[in-house]
């Protein structure tokens, strides 16, 4: 996705005659389904008639360009990219950074400055960071940049309100690589940023190599659990943007300011599904082990832990823990605790198998915090599906403080599932009335990311089994509305998920005795291939991502249209806990489909056996030809 394609003329023209604003948000409406901010607008009016202007006293008038382009599988939007060929007739193109800065302060940690940014001071990234993060990302998710064949790429920064200071904190000592690799032009630097983008693009392309890269396809995403193993020997090949990298750095830095111990650090990281909060923890776990700092990785989900495990290896896999495994542990044992998926805390660790002497006294977030100079709380608030577990940001928050420990907040924005598609979650959230968005419809002619809605159980099935077949990860899943039985003595499932003619059988039980050839446990469900032939549910999905989800959506929950609203149906559910949760019934169920849908990073392609809850959603979707009816 771009706001803007064509050549450096026409941005010339368009800025020129002051129209260059208007086209974007006119894009970015046609986009998204709601108006940019008027700092955004702003921006774009200020910052393209600066470059306009680079481009005219270079004489670059016949390049290629692209504007607001996105980043492969992310919600990040590149400024600025400009094509071109070098001297050698190679096909070239650069990344420039725009910034409206006038000045910075510094910001304390390895790649961040503090500058007044969406109308107050915020912890942002060195423009040569994040400019050669993105070179990096594309580099490593676009075909069209592919690195022994593809088109060259380069990449700089442009903050063309700013005036040039040797002693500025922008030139510090510590981003002298970063400079020297990705410079930074300021206002006063025109000839020099002139001097920098002629060699690789002077031989214009009228555009052409823009054609290239609109027509390439992305390369598959460095999924999480596929290079966990790297990760945790600190040779992580995942990319860190924007928010993430800051974030990152942050914790690296509270670790290294707390670990005396003399005063705990507690920090919190919110984001919604697909933010890329497993990515940041995972390579806290790789880099802070590489450091000599004793680092536990502790979630609450069975199977994510135990696929982790499986991914990384047994010795590795010692330093990946569970939530309920700390109830002994003595005070400090370890230097950094990084929970993930923390909305999943219990009340306690105790459960009816604990014996009598193990038991816990205390709640669960006093033995994590008890345990660890330092944790950092992953944390989704809406992905609470269960009674029992009560993780949240206030929850964590108000711990820490009775306790006396330091306090640290960060929130990602950005998405890396639902092919970059923030819209999509926030219709998800929107349209099961869990939060408020802007994203009232979903675009049904969306090419970012496939959400289709489908016939029958089995046209599900085998829309998900071509994309599996198609070389994509790729699984089904439903609400919790069949029972869950045993295997056969075989080793065999039992086909639980019946509707109709369809059946097949839920993923195997964890503590599943044999099974037969090909079936993967309950925990590797979503890793191993024999996954397809079951239909996964959510205490098996959560925490995972794959390229396309399957939904079957139950009757557990479903839209009543008089008076217009969801009602949640516990004699549906087969969820034993869950139906017992009374008054909390409909927000875990709620929350459930939230969580399965938000699962594909690519396509969500879903079966609803209620058939006004159906035609609810098609009522939220338009394409082309106007809203899509039933």
């Amino acid at each position: 996705m771009r706001l803007y394609a064509g050549t450096t003329a026409g941005l010339i023209e368009d800025t020129t005659k002051d129209r260059i604003a208007t086209k974007l948000s006119d894009a970015f409406f046609h986009e998204f389904r709601f108006h940019p901010g008027s700092s955004e607008v702003n921006s774009w009016r200020n910052s393209l008639r600066a470059v306009s202007q680079v481009f005219q006293e270079g004489d670059l008038l016949n390049n290629g360009l692209i504007l607001e382009f996105q980043l492969p599988l992310t919600s990040r939007r590149l400024d600025c990219l400009v094509t071109g060929h070098n001297d050698l007739r190679r096909e070239n193109a650069v990344v420039v950074e725009l910034k409206q800065w006038d000045k910075c302060q510094d910001g304390g940690g390895r790649n961040e400055l503090t500058t007044w940014v969406g109308g107050s001071l915020r912890d942002v990234l060195h423009p040569s960071a994040q400019v050669g993060q993105y070179k990096m990302y594309l580099e490593d998710a676009h075909t069209a940049f592919d690195e022994d064949s593809g088109i060259q790429l380069n990449a700089c920064s442009y903050l063309h309100n700013y005036s040039y200071e040797p002693s500025d904190v922008l030139f510090a000592d510590r981003f002298r690589g970063l400079l020297e690799t990705f410079p930074l032009f300021t206002g006063d630097d025109v000839d020099k940023l002139i001097g920098f983008l002629r060699p690789h693009v002077a031989n214009g392309d009228d555009g052409e190599i823009v054609k290239t890269i609109e027509q390439s396809q992305y390369k598959a995403s460095r999924k999480l659990l596929e290079h966990v193993h790297s990760v945790v020997k600190g040779n992580s090949r995942y990319i860190l943007l924007d928010e993430q990298m800051v974030v990152y750095d942050r914790v690296l830095q509270t670790v290294a300011d707390g670990a005396s111990g003399k005063k705990k650090s507690v920090i919190i990281v919110k984001g919604g599904p697909g933010t890329g909060k497993s990515v940041i923890a995972m390579n806290l776990l790789g880099d802070l082990s590489a450091m000599g700092l004793n680092t536990h990785y502790v979630t609450g989900s069975r199977a994510f832990t135990t696929t982790i495990r499986e991914i990384v290896g047994n010795r590795a896999g010692q330093q990946i823990k569970y939530f309920n495994g700390y109830a002994n542990a003595q005070y400090n044992d370890i230097d950094v605790m990084v929970c993930d998926e923390a909305h999943r805390i219990r009340e306690s660790s105790n459960s009816r198998f604990t014996p009598r002497a193990r038991r816990s006294k205390g709640p669960q977030i006093s033995e994590l915090v008890n345990a660890s100079k330092t944790v950092v709380f992953f944390i989704d608030d809406d992905q609470v599906v269960r009674p029992g577990e009560i993780g949240s940001s206030d929850y964590i928050r108000t711990y820490a403080k009775q306790i006396g420990c330091t306090i640290f907040d960060y929130e990602l924005e950005a998405q890396f599932r639902c092919a970059g598609s923030d819209a999509f979650v926030n219709w998800i959230n929107n349209t099961l009335q869990i939060k408020r968005t802007a994203n009232i419809l979903w675009n049904a002619d969306d090419r970012a990311f496939d959400f289709k809605i489908c016939a029958s159980p089995s046209a599900l099935e085998a829309a998900i089994r071509e994309k599996a077949a198609q070389g994509f990860a790729a699984r089904m899943t439903a609400g919790f509305c069949w029972k869950w039985s045993d295997p056969r003595p075989d080793g065999t499932l039992i086909d639980d998920v019946v509707i109709g003619e369809y059946a097949r059988p839920w993923n195997a039980k964890s503590d599943a005795g044999h099974l037969a050839p090909g079936i993967p446990r309950e925990s590797l469900w979503a890793y191993q291939v024999g996954g397809i032939d079951q239909v996964g549910c959510i205490y098996t999905a959560q925490g995972f991502e794959f390229d396309y989800v399957g939904v079957i959506f139950g009757t557990d929950l479903t839209f009543d249209p008089n008076p217009a609203e969801w009602v949640g149906n516990p004699s549906a559910s087969a969820d034993a806990i869950v139906r017992r949760s009374h008054a909390e019934f409909l927000r875990n169920v709620k929350n459930t489909y939230r969580v399965l849908l938000s699962r594909g990073m690519k396509g969500c392609f879903v079966y609803f056996q209620h058939r006004a809850t159906e035609n609810f959603f098609r009522s939220r979707m338009e394409s082309s030809g106007g809203r899509s009816g039933v």
